[in-house]
């Protein structure tokens, strides 16, 4: 009899423990909405831009693009967020690698459904060029999808300042 009422329980902590853990490495600066749809009574769907520093690279910014379902599932964040994800990063101010780092390292993750489901955006860096390459794409615990976008970022001097560093002594 008390199992019963201790299941819907469960299921209550765990919906809630996973919308407090949604984006697992920082919150991204939303720059704007847009919205796409027309919902009465309900959120729209929308897309929304948002900025992230690397956390590792000084003077990089990434910036996506990604839809955001409205609708009553929507509203109570139970919807499953498509795999379109759009990716631009770009040098801002003088380029400075903290830390070494291995090719495909996470940059940002965050959740795009509640159970299995989540986008991710991955530094690399080609060292005959000395370019950072970013990508972003979303993978699921059963089916992944291969929508992607990629990203570049050449590591140049900045300001008249000293020689840029070379992203192949930096990695592991």
């Amino acid at each position: 009899m008390k199992l019963r009422f201790l299941a819907p329980l469960i299921a209550a902590v765990a919906v809630l423990a996973a919308g407090a853990a949604w984006a697992e490495s920082g919150e991204p600066d939303l720059i704007f909405r847009k919205s796409t749809t027309f919902k009465l009574l309900t959120p729209n769907d929308k897309l929304a831009t948002y900025g992230i520093d690397d956390p590792i690279v000084d003077g990089v910014a990434c910036y996506f693009t990604a839809s955001e379902k409205g609708g009553v599932a929507g509203a109570l964040g139970l919807a499953e967020q498509t795999s379109d994800v759009s990716l631009a990063c770009r040098q801002y101010g003088p380029i400075k690698i903290k830390d070494k780092f291995e090719q495909g390292d996470v940059v940002f993750r965050e959740r795009r459904s509640i159970f299995f489901k989540k986008m991710q955006i991955v530094r690399g860096c080609d060292p005959k060029r000395n370019v950072l390459i970013y990508m972003v794409y979303s993978d699921k615990l059963v089916e992944g999808s291969p929508k992607n976008s990629t990203s570049s970022v050449p590591i140049q001097p900045w300001g008249g300042g000293a020689d840029a560093p070379k992203c192949a002594d930096f990695l592991r």
